[in-house]
């Protein structure tokens, strides 16, 4: 199998300062791409900004004989992260949406302001850069773009309310934008890693933090963005050297006679056969998931 390479690619990566960002950074100047290298330089709350850490990885990148330029921008102003790209490089392949920061708290203590700058760094910073990137990838009929998910989205986490909302709407933003972008060849892809991180030090124990390196999530993230790829709408937990694909179950479920209408009575008195998982069904997507309430309907 040959090498992954990116020549003449253009990748842009958020939050890569630090952490996964920096990881991904690397490792796509390292096979070759032109990396935007953004970061608002913030802490890992959200406050304040600083040249720093962006400037760190660029001549990092440099140094080791690749391309790449800073951005400082946040990314709720992503137009200004894809004109940096543009005025650099000329043209944008890949979008690996990664910035993101945590306001933890319990529900009953969480403010406005925790919910809201979660959302606005994690989800309408995603849409922000990655809606300023479509037009070019349209354009080249060519892209790669890669959200980053959460287990806290997936499976909810105490304390992450804020967070938990974001990392889950950002799959299902991935999975329209993948239905919307097959035909011109844009593939969308979510990852759910688990890495040790600034954030991730806040809540994980010093020595699982430096087990769960950065480097194990990236591969993944190279092998997604490849230009022989054609994975797209997938979700994937990754983190300590394991990869996994996730897929949606469902119980077969109840197709009630709703001639004489439906109770709640009816529905509770087939409760266990609701919610039995034997030989569960895997909806791939909205037609499939409405094929047996469409069929009860034609059953009635």
């Amino acid at each position: 199998m040959s090498d992954i390479r990116f020549d003449d690619r253009v990748v842009i990566v958020t939050g890569a300062g630090n952490g996964l960002g920096k990881s991904h950074a690397l490792e796509f100047a390292k096979r070759g791409a032109k990396v935007i290298v953004n970061d608002l330089g913030g802490s890992a709350t959200g406050e304040g900004e600083s040249k720093g850490a962006a400037d760190m990885v660029v001549d990092e990148i440099q140094a080791a004989g690749g391309e790449a330029v800073a951005n400082y921008e946040s990314v709720t102003d992503g137009d200004k992260i894809v004109q940096s790209a543009m005025d650099n490089f000329g043209r944008i392949d890949v979008v690996i949406n990664n910035a993101g920061i945590l306001r933890d708290k319990s529900f009953n203590k969480m403010t406005d302001q925790d919910w809201d700058l979660v959302y606005e760094v994690h989800v309408k910073g995603a849409y922000k850069v990655t809606h300023a990137a479509w037009p070019h990838l349209r354009d080249n009929e060519y892209g790669r773009v890669i959200v980053t998910a959460s287990a806290a989205g997936i499976y909810g986490n105490f304390g992450q309310a804020n967070y938990s909302m974001a990392k889950l709407g950002l799959h299902g933003f991935s999975q329209t934008l993948a239905l919307e972008g097959k035909k011109y060849n844009i593939l969308v892809n979510a990852i759910a890693p688990v890495a040790g991180s600034r954030m991730t030090e806040t809540i994980l124990p010093p020595p699982l933090i430096e087990q769960l390196k950065p480097q194990y999530v990236t591969p993944l993230v190279v092998k997604l963005c490849d230009e022989n790829s054609t994975e797209t709408g997938g979700l994937f937990e990754v983190g300590a050297g394991w990869v996994g694909k996730l897929r949606w179950e469902r119980a077969k479920g109840v197709g009630f006679n709703i001639s004489d209408g439906l109770s709640a009575e009816a529905i509770a008195k087939s409760w266990d056969q609701i919610c039995d998982f034997t030989d569960a069904d895997h909806p791939g997507n909205t037609q499939e998931a409405m094929t047996q309430m469409m069929q009860n309907l034609q059953n009635k």
